[in-house]
């Protein structure tokens, strides 16, 4: 989705998110700028999503992030994004939520 990026994966359990997150986000930044993949600066909003799931759940995982494109055609990414944090039980305050695209 030109919007987001979901990222499906393991990581280390002496790793935090945040951590994690920002040597992700300062990389692909890095990369997206070297090699001009997008007119003028790129840079990610500040924030992100971290959900945890079972082992149990990563074929219905991989198959809700191969078909992106479906189910953005019917909701955009920030009204889905709000109905996680609600289903999952996430108290959260507008301002931080990340803003769509302008």
């Amino acid at each position: 989705m030109p919007d987001h990026i979901h990222i499906f994966m393991d990581m280390r359990p002496d790793q935090s998110v945040s951590d994690l997150l920002q040597e992700i986000k300062s990389a692909s930044s890095r990369w997206i700028n070297e090699c001009k993949k997008v007119k003028g600066k790129f840079e990610w909003q500040s924030g992100y999503g971290g959900f945890s799931y079972r082992k149990s759940d990563v074929p219905q995982i991989i198959n809700y992030i191969n078909n992106q494109k479906k189910h953005h055609s019917k909701k955009s990414f920030l009204q889905e994004y709000k109905e996680w944090l609600e289903e999952f039980e996430v108290e959260y305050d507008e301002r931080y939520i990340f803003h769509e695209p302008i």
